[in-house]
């Protein structure tokens, strides 16, 4: 049985179950509740798996979108998101660093940098960034970068700490291929739009107009907010453009590991949830877990000379 007759196969299964909760609601209106609920669940379900089918066969109504997914492992372009997550401030610090870290590695390169949305919190640290790398054709950025979607773990004692105890904390990385919104059949009806006021840390207002934007993918519950821009119509692009990436990175994991749910985003699903590497300062030592293997110099690494590393992650991973 082929990938396309698995979900279709995972699709009336999904049929089947919505028809037994719509049963279930109307023999028990005390379970209708929960019912609605879960059907809400398995139409999503069953939506992501069908775009999924038509993202293998290419049945898209502009060709050019076709070609978008049949290139985008290759894009030029990387969008990426980096998060802090367990360890408070120490982790938010972290994050800032990882970021530097990619921004001062994409100047190597000559890469192009455009920063895409920002949260932040107190001391510099970093809540949320999003930004996009711009790879050439004979040096694509997304080829190189895709590896470091997952959990990086920091140990070290941090700088508020006065017992020079060492702490661990988390921050997540997520990258995606740049495609167009259309080469994923985002469909009008499935986005729920707000609009709000930009925020800045603290969550004071900076921005005296509605421009900023909160995109949701209904049938799938990712959203995607964008605030940078002092356009309302810029930020919307923006969010269309990281919403679209992130979707065709769904149905990318949905062809390669069969999962039947696709509401988690990249770091919420299979494999790439668990942590791929560790920094740990006190002993001068990245290790990546996923290919075992140990890299010194943790400094002059983070300070963007990441050549080696990304390079053999990538022969690692590709054998």
């Amino acid at each position: 049985m082929d990938a396309t007759a698995q979900l279709e196969e995972q699709i009336k299964k999904l049929e089947l179950r919505i028809k037994e909760n719509e049963e279930l609601a109307l023999a028990e209106p005390e379970m209708a509740e929960l019912a609605t609920q879960e059907i809400e669940n398995l139409i999503a379900q069953k939506t992501a798996l069908e775009q999924s089918i038509l993202a293998m066969s290419g049945d898209f109504e502009d060709s050019e979108d076709a070609g978008d997914l049949e290139d985008a492992e290759q894009s030029k372009i990387a969008i990426v998101e980096i998060r802090s997550a367990a360890g408070g401030d120490e982790a938010g610090l972290f994050a800032s660093e990882l970021y530097r870290m990619y921004v001062r590695f994409a100047e190597t390169q000559n890469w192009k940098i455009s920063q895409l949305s920002l949260s932040e919190g107190g001391i510099g640290n970093i809540k949320l960034v999003s930004f996009e790398i711009k790879g050439t054709d004979n040096n694509p950025a997304y080829p190189l970068l895709q590896y470091e979607s997952g959990v990086h773990r920091v140990q070290r004692v941090p700088s508020t700490e006065s017992s020079g105890r060492v702490h661990t904390s988390t921050v997540t990385v997520a990258v995606f291929p740049k495609v167009s919104p259309k080469a994923v059949d985002i469909q009008p009806q499935d986005l729920k739009i707000d609009v709000f006021r930009s925020s800045g840390p603290g969550g004071q207002s900076v921005n005296t107009t509605d421009s900023a934007v909160r995109i949701t993918h209904i049938p799938t519950g990712v959203v995607v907010s964008m605030q940078d821009e002092k356009s309302q119509h810029k930020n919307k692009e923006k969010a269309m453009n990281v919403l679209a990436s992130r979707l065709y990175d769904m149905l990318k994991l949905q062809q390669k590991e069969k999962v039947d749910d696709l509401r988690s985003d990249q770091i919420g699903g299979g494999q790439r949830s668990e942590k791929i590497r560790t920094y740990n300062f006190p002993q001068d030592r990245i290790t990546d877990h996923r290919i075992k293997k140990n890299w010194h110099g943790i400094e002059r690494i983070m300070g963007g000379e990441l050549s080696n590393l990304l390079s053999d992650v990538r022969e690692g991973l590709e054998l």
